[in-house]
């Protein structure tokens, strides 16, 4: 399994930091960001339908997002440029970490990816300009499906004070008014 990347646990129970083996030679870098049998060796998901990537000033703050059933999924998020704080949230009813998240740092250096399972809203702070951010999912966009909690409500540390944010991501509610459509398992990664 380590041939290709380490799959680390954090302290989310299916959320997992993906840290790649780049190969570097005279021409710059290569680097593998999805092998699917090292990922079915660590029961993930690597199932992926859709794939997008955003652009982002510094201390814009996007999230959080998720997608409600039957259009929840996996995401898998990398940074090919810049940097990022990375938070993923968990909203899943019955979890032992219900309401905690966990703050990722993401950039081109470290090439470390962040695995969000079901039931995990998911955002992030650009740190430097133009970071540009990869998402990889597990089922295509639906508008009707499309939800997410206010990134001020749970407590994260963003550490800016005045974050630039879309008004859609503003007007999300907060994680305590949030009817959660996820049901944690004790035996879920995904």
């Amino acid at each position: 399994m380590g041939q290709h990347m380490n799959i680390s646990p954090t302290t989310i129970p299916g959320v997992y930091v993906v840290a790649a083996k780049p190969l570097f030679d005279e021409r710059g870098v290569f680097v593998k960001v999805l092998h699917a049998e090292t990922f079915a060796h660590a029961n993930l998901r690597s199932d992926f339908v859709e794939s997008y990537y955003s652009v982002s000033k510094k201390d814009v703050v996007r999230g959080m997002h998720f997608q409600s059933p039957p259009h929840d999924h996996v995401k898998l998020v990398y940074v090919t440029r810049g940097k990022i704080m990375d938070v993923i949230l968990d909203i899943r009813k019955g979890s032992p970490t219900y309401g905690q998240h966990v703050a990722l740092e993401l950039s081109e250096e470290n090439r470390n990816m962040a695995y969000v399972p079901i039931g995990c809203a998911h955002g992030f702070r650009a740190l430097q300009d133009d970071s540009c951010v990869t998402y990889l999912q597990t089922s295509a966009y639906a508008p009707t499906s499309d939800f997410g909690v206010r990134a001020d409500s749970f407590g994260c540390s963003w550490g800016v004070a005045e974050p630039i944010q879309s008004a859609r991501d503003k007007a999300f509610p907060a994680l305590a008014e949030l009817n959660t459509p996820f049901t944690f398992q004790n035996d879920q990664n995904v």
